[in-house]
């Protein structure tokens, strides 16, 4: 009987057993196939879909589990050849508010666990993202005895550190969080920041946590004709744009950054996130950006855009002059890579994964976060100055070289085939980073 005919449960540890050939991401709050910027839908969505299709055109087959919300999507919704996204249904099939999903995550293990069943699927991995994911991953163990990697994209220890306290993560989220950094055979930060996060703040086992970072498709997001950008977007060639991209969420600093737009009088804002009723008007949490737009005076300089397609995001990145990142705090800052690779300077806080991807001088400037003014400031410089704008597009191009998918989806591969080996410890020994010289850390 072949490999692919098999569908029991494996045995690790043996010299007989197979390389991984499909493993099961989940992603239980948030579907990767959700349009960027509406709902939960950020940089984990593109994660989740890029690292998924970079596996795929390495020869695996990946099934990405997430919960239903709507009655009318297919069970099964195919994204490219080897990738496929699972709806299943636990609880109502509608959104409900990531803090009241902890209750159903056991019917969503449960429901995957009889998808595999009825579908003769055997999975030789499990990879979950963020902690109610994990959690689920943890209760999978029961029925498939594989080996569960987690990345928790943010942590709420990390987010209460700069949290207004009616935004704070709740008590269960901090344990449970604790709780799986024992649980997970394997666990990939983001940066060298979070690892050290982990390991100091949640006292992680040190041989179980690799850095590894996020990537971006080269070949998808590349420099380009700014001012043919903008004729495609329908922008004023002449403007001096600001982009932002990302969730209506506090932690974002979206506020922080109206509050610099209000005293740089040369720049409009294209933001993008959130949603938009039929007529176009802010709904939700983006009506409160609105509103505070409103009352600074500068609705004429501020264009809300809502949830926006990844291949629209690529060429509003060639049209933009400046990509703000202004989060008080960021894992890794996806954005901040696509819009370098993609030849814009970018300027972000320093903060989390960002301190890691975004150089001051050479790619953008790194500030601090929560500070209009020096952010103010650093829009000022770059908008008045075509020169170094022109400098640092050159040097983010450079710096995105370094986060290619080949190399991010070869060290993910790398820490499934030795965790499928039955190594769990130094698990991060031994990667075969190819040409970016990533580093995985141990």
């Amino acid at each position: 009987m072949s490999h692919y005919e098999y569908v029991g449960p494996s045995v690790f540890g043996y010299e007989t057993d197979q390389p991984v050939t499909r493993a099961a991401m989940i992603s239980l709050h948030t579907s990767p196939i959700e349009p960027i910027g509406h709902r939960d839908a950020g940089g984990m969505n593109v994660y989740i879909r890029s690292l998924a299709l970079q596996l795929a055109r390495q020869g695996l087959q990946i099934d990405i589990f997430t919960r239903r919300v709507d009655p009318d999507t297919p069970e099964i919704v195919n994204v490219a050849p080897g990738v496929n996204v699972i709806h299943i249904t636990a609880g109502p099939t509608e959104h409900i508010h990531k803090n009241e999903l902890f209750p159903l995550v056991p019917q969503f293990a449960e429901q995957m666990a009889l998808f595999a069943l009825r579908t003769q699927r055997r999975y030789d991995v499990l990879h979950a993202h963020y902690w109610l994911s994990g959690w689920a991953a943890h209760l999978l163990q029961r029925y498939w005895h594989i080996p569960h990697l987690l990345m928790f994209h943010t942590t709420a220890h990390q987010k209460n550190r700069v949290a207004n306290e009616p935004d704070r993560e709740t008590d269960l989220r901090l344990a449970t969080e604790r709780s799986l950094i024992e649980l997970a055979d394997g666990i990939v930060a983001a940066s060298p920041d979070e690892r050290q996060d982990l390991l100091s703040l949640m006292r992680s086992p040190v041989d179980k946590i690799c850095a590894v970072p996020p990537g971006v498709d080269l070949s998808f997001f590349h420099a380009g004709d700014p001012a043919i950008a903008r004729v495609t977007l329908g922008l004023d060639p002449d403007a001096r744009y600001v982009l932002a991209v990302g969730r209506i969420d506090p932690i974002k600093g979206f506020d922080t950054l109206l509050d610099a737009i209000a005293t740089v009088p040369s720049a409009h804002l294209l933001l993008v996130g959130g949603d938009l009723a039929d007529d176009g008007t802010p709904v939700g949490a983006l009506a409160g950006l609105a509103a505070q737009a409103a009352t600074q005076g500068i609705n004429d300089r501020v264009t809300f855009l809502g949830s926006q397609p990844h291949d629209w995001l690529a060429t509003a990145y060639q049209a933009a002059d400046v990509v703000v990142v202004p989060s008080r705090y960021e894992s890794f800052g996806l954005v901040a890579i696509e819009a370098m690779a993609s030849g814009t300077p970018v300027v972000a806080s320093n903060v989390g994964g960002l301190r890691y991807t975004v150089e001051t001088g050479h790619s953008g400037y790194l500030i601090p976060h929560s500070d209009p003014v020096v952010l103010a400031d650093a829009l000022n410089r770059l908008l008045t100055d075509d020169a170094l704008r022109a400098r640092l597009s050159e040097g983010a191009i450079r710096s995105a070289q370094r986060f290619s998918w080949e190399s991010v989806g070869t060290q993910i591969a790398h820490l499934y085939d030795r965790l499928i080996a039955g190594t769990h410890e130094e698990l991060c020994a031994g990667a075969n980073v190819g040409p970016a010289k990533l580093t995985m850390l141990a």
